[in-house]
């Protein structure tokens, strides 16, 4: 059969990370203090999130004794300070695995970042100021990762936040509405493969977009109306 079209070839890629936004998660230490540190693993349903977490990170570590955390959201602008997180843990000592890979401990990952935390208003660990997008979420179920496999099982966990609030800079709101992201506004920071990338123009918009957003809203968004602020119910 003749075709145009370019032949697939199997490969064996170490990774597959084909392009996810980049998150600053921050959570708080035993002793308050604020963790922020970067991953790419995330994505939404509804109001609720999933992350896909080493097992073992400082970060899994305090979400799984607070239960709380702010999914912190970059632009592209903020590239640079994303990059001087990588390579460093909140954990001390810093774990075999992570040493062995370059990694270093730094206590204060706001100041390493050059990035500016403020209050959340219904958890304990704070936002990004610098942010376009700071969303204030809680623990709501941790899902294991690789169980079939011996060699893995134990090592990733997916963990699934329940979102409280969502706070944006007014620079990337959808002119005219009160609960709408404008998507040419918004220029998140995206992994691929290792590598940091913004995002494109427009290329066409989806027949998807004839749906109202309001109509994909789910019950979590009027559990999280009733949160209220400094409150920790989950």
């Amino acid at each position: 059969m003749n075709s145009t079209f370019p032949t697939h070839t199997a490969i064996e890629p170490g990774i597959l990370y084909f392009g996810t936004p980049v998150v600053l998660i921050s959570t708080c230490h035993e002793d308050g203090s604020a963790n922020l540190a970067p991953m790419s693993s995330a994505f939404w349903l509804g109001w609720r999130a999933m992350l896909g977490l080493g097992a073992r990170s400082k970060t899994t570590a305090n979400l799984r004794r607070t239960g709380e955390c702010v999914l912190n959201l970059p632009s592209a602008a903020l590239a640079g300070a994303v990059d001087r997180l990588a390579l460093t843990t909140g954990s001390d000592p810093v774990p075999p695995r992570k040493r062995d890979r370059g990694y270093f401990h730094v206590a204060d990952k706001f100041a390493r970042a050059g990035l500016t935390p403020v209050p959340s208003e219904t958890v304990a660990p704070p936002r990004v100021a610098e942010c376009p997008v700071a969303i204030e979420a809680v623990l709501a179920a941790v899902h294991p990762f690789a169980a079939d496999d011996a060699a893995q099982r134990g090592g990733v966990l997916g963990l699934e936040v329940r979102v409280q609030r969502v706070f944006v800079h007014d620079d990337i709101r959808l002119p005219g509405t009160t609960d709408r992201i404008d998507p040419d506004a918004w220029r998140p920071l995206i992994m691929s493969f290792q590598k940091l990338y913004g995002l494109g123009s427009q290329v066409h918009e989806s027949t998807l977009a004839r749906i109202p957003e309001r109509l994909y809203r789910s019950p979590d968004l009027d559990r999280a109306r009733a949160v209220p602020p400094a409150g920790r119910t989950r």
